[in-house]
């Protein structure tokens, strides 16, 4: 068993396209493109491919990683250009390399992400700057969010590692987020935002790392 790990874009093309779906698209690809794709063992055999932290719908970005299992031993040179023949536009592979088959899996080794977020606001820079620092000077955030099942209450600001100004104009800016993102909570972009006072969804989400445990 040889085990790849993968880091790849998601653009806008199919930034609306679930994880269940990008998976079945990578499966495809990897099929066309002859690549000797591993499969769990077991009544219903599914494809040995895991990603890091998968994306929430309607989010771009340049740093996906994913990790993909092969019977026997293929190049990543080979393996990228095959397979990057058979990818829609919006899926691009950056780099592939082999790596030890017993290393932890990507969700166990994830620990942050980074965004970069624009927002449409009518705030001056001397007000978000004042939201920023103030968010990140305090000591808890109790925060609750609806989903399906109800309510979920917990501390937002525990999600939060830093917040920076990117880029400011006069009715739109970016904002660059750290946010956790392991076992223990994952920070969400699009609350961080209303917590900051802007009370639009952003008008776009864009992932542009993850940082793994180094050790």
């Amino acid at each position: 068993m040889y085990r790849l790990r993968v880091r790849f874009k998601r653009g806008g093309e199919v930034k609306y396209i679930s994880h269940l779906d990008l998976i079945r698209l990578w499966q495809r690809a990897i099929h066309r493109a002859r690549l000797p794709l591993a499969y769990s063992e077991g009544f219903s055999p599914h494809p040995r491919i895991s990603l890091a932290a998968p994306l929430p719908i309607g989010v771009t970005s340049e740093a996906e990683l994913m990790d993909i299992y092969l019977v026997r031993q293929v190049s990543p040179h080979f393996f990228s250009g095959a397979l990057s023949q058979q990818l829609p536009p919006g899926i691009e592979i950056q780099q592939a390399h082999l790596i030890a088959h017993n290393q932890p899996s990507l969700q166990a080794q994830v620990r942050f992400a980074e965004y970069r977020v624009t927002v449409a606001t009518e705030k001056g820079k001397a007000e978000v700057d004042a939201a920023i620092s103030g968010l990140l000077s305090a000591e808890h955030l109790p925060w609750q969010h609806y989903r399906d099942t109800g309510p979920r209450n917990y501390d937002l600001r525990a999600l939060i590692s830093d917040l920076w100004l990117a880029e400011w104009h006069d009715s739109y800016g970016t904002i660059g987020m750290r946010l956790r993102c392991d076992s223990g909570g994952s920070g969400r972009p699009e609350q961080v935002s209303l917590a900051l006072g802007f009370t639009q969804r952003p008008q776009s989400i864009h992932r542009t790392k993850l940082i793994l445990q180094t050790s």
